[in-house]
């Protein structure tokens, strides 16, 4: 019983895992490089603030980054690393901005990130025309090649639940069943040998009743 009771757990817990496992997506972003091909500052001789930031979350200074046309390399050490971390497979509305002191902060450009979006390298780079060119590195995110691909892989993947599903409540269900024949095949012995001690006792009162009316006892 307890070696059955063991295996089905384990069976059941591998089976979730197994089911679940690709929706859990933990995955850290970090900026490769950067060039911005504009500033927004009025006065050309001030230095722009560059930053990064996800809708939710604290921006990013980038502090390297201070001059036009000058690409700026990263190796993903730096101390404000990463940029930010996809948590499961939603993108997030994220992009460069430059700081303004008098009025709301310049927008290089915001887009939607998706972690689908980086290719099978673990690379991502977003481009927008005369404003900023820019190469993320994420190795735990998600490749995609089409949005049909994606739109299949998300079919296969409600199927595979699908069928996963069906195939826990069976197994739920048999072992259930198993248990509860096992208890009754248990019970049923139980009762056969209560009911054989009770005749085998009842015929020995018999015996003993049948040698006194005979006279047959033992004689001292």
């Amino acid at each position: 019983m307890a070696k059955l009771r063991d295996s089905t757990i384990f069976l059941v817990g591998s089976l979730f895992l197994s089911c679940f496992s690709g929706l859990i997506l933990s995955a850290t972003v970090t900026l490769d490089s950067i060039e911005i091909y504009n500033t927004h500052e009025i006065l050309k001789a001030v230095k722009p603030e560059v930053y990064f930031r996800c809708k939710g979350e604290n921006k990013t200074d980038l502090p390297d980054v201070k001059n036009a046309n000058e690409l700026y390399k990263f190796k993903g050490e730096e101390s404000w690393q990463p940029l930010t971390e996809f948590l499961d497979k939603k993108c997030k509305r994220c992009g460069f901005y430059e700081k303004d002191t008098f009025k709301s902060d310049d927008v290089f450009d915001e887009w939607e990130f998706c972690p689908s979006e980086f290719t099978a390298d673990g690379k991502y780079i977003k481009i927008k025309d005369k404003e900023v060119n820019a190469t993320f590195s994420c190795l735990e995110c998600i490749p995609s090649t089409t949005a049909s691909n994606s739109t299949s892989d998300s079919r296969k993947r409600g199927n595979r639940m699908h069928v996963a599903l069906i195939i826990l409540i069976i197994v739920l269900v048999s072992t259930v069943l198993i248990l509860g024949l096992i208890a009754v095949y248990k019970y049923w012995q139980k009762k056969k040998r209560e009911q054989d001690q009770a005749r085998f006792l009842k015929l020995f009162e018999e015996g003993d009743d049948i040698e006194d009316e005979l006279g047959l006892g033992i004689v001292i």
